[in-house]
């Protein structure tokens, strides 16, 4: 028991010291990224795939099945073998290696650099910069929007992925360490690149779909609520944020995107969601929110505030509370 409880202890200070490291550093554009080489493999495999696979349904579901078992298996397999072998040579190098893993699997503070560029362009009083910097971080066309959708937009992006990017990654970590939450983002980014429901992915994609749903289901209901608990540190408008998580946040076509963004929109007394754009069609998505108010550029700035606030909330639940028992039995 004593050296479990040793295990766990390394472990989770390991999510601690990656979590900081995160807040300190963000993610620097010149530092190799996994994401980035799990798209480069993603591609790789689907193009190999297509090429030996028929383009029916049947096969698209057995090709992108097999390409999802690879990016669950492979990225955390290695991780795990990695963290073996240093362990083997010194417990501190496995322990400075699983921080470094655990801070570059979470993005709180890119994803606060992302849409602060959003901010600090519209005080510039530049729309078009600002939708060119809000394109960056969403799907959606932005070339037509104002200032009142490019605000809305990044909002939406911060309270989205604040599952996604931190509350997910650091439940997953805080269960199964670097192994597991290397897993988890492989399945995240398969789904950014394969979980469109269109003619080339319906079949393709379905299994990474389905896979991030699963895993996602409870982060992202643990997500909204968290959020809420945000807001009322943050001193916004905690009870609408429960009310509107409640009321709204199974409105999306997805079991999981609305639940951050509903809480997002109740907290800061906005409507968010809505039609919007995508490759020059409109498509209608429903409106999360009671929307009292028209959003403004210091909109982004209180969503950056709910994400540090869940941020900081899930740490302590996953992380703080098991280390305060292991540390003081």
């Amino acid at each position: 028991m004593a050296v479990m409880g040793g295990f766990l202890t390394r472990h989770l200070l390991a999510l601690l010291a990656g979590f900081c490291l995160d807040l300190i550093l963000g993610d620097p554009r010149w530092f190799p990224h996994p994401v980035r080489a799990m798209g480069g493999l993603i591609a790789a495999l689907e193009g190999g795939l297509r090429r030996i696979f028929p383009a029916r349904p049947r096969w698209e579901l057995l090709a992108g099945g097999l390409l999802a078992a690879v990016l669950v298996i492979l990225p955390g397999g290695l991780t795990w073998l990695v963290l073996r072998l240093c362990a083997t040579a010194s417990p501190w190098l496995a322990f400075g290696v699983e921080s470094l893993v655990c801070y570059q699997l979470l993005a709180t503070r890119a994803l606060k650099a992302e849409s602060g560029r959003v901010y600090q362009t519209l005080k510039r009083e530049s729309l078009e910069g600002a939708r060119r910097a809000v394109a960056m971080i969403v799907g959606r066309d932005t070339g037509e929007m104002d200032e009142a959708q490019v605000v809305r937009a990044a909002v939406e992006s911060v309270a989205e992925n604040t599952c996604d990017g931190v509350v997910a990654p650091l439940i997953f970590l805080a269960i199964g360490g670097a192994p597991l939450g290397m897993a988890y983002k492989a399945v995240s980014t398969m789904d950014s690149m394969l979980g469109y429901r269109n003619a080339r992915y319906l079949y393709f994609g379905r299994a990474a779909a389905r896979l991030d749903d699963v895993l996602n289901f409870l982060p992202a209901r643990l997500a909204g609520a968290l959020m809420c608990l945000a807001a009322a540190a943050c001193g916004y408008d905690a009870k609408g944020a429960w009310r509107i998580f409640r009321r709204d946040r199974n409105k999306h076509a997805s079991p999981n995107s609305a639940h951050t963004e509903a809480a997002c929109a109740g907290a800061l007394e906005l409507r968010l969601g809505g039609p919007a754009c995508y490759g020059g069609k409109e498509v209608e998505k429903p409106w999360l929110g009671d929307g009292t108010r028209t959003p403004e550029p210091v909109d982004i700035l209180r969503a950056q505030r709910l994400l540090y606030g869940t941020a900081f909330f899930t740490l302590a639940l996953v992380c703080g509370l098991p280390l305060v028992f292991l540390l003081f039995p």
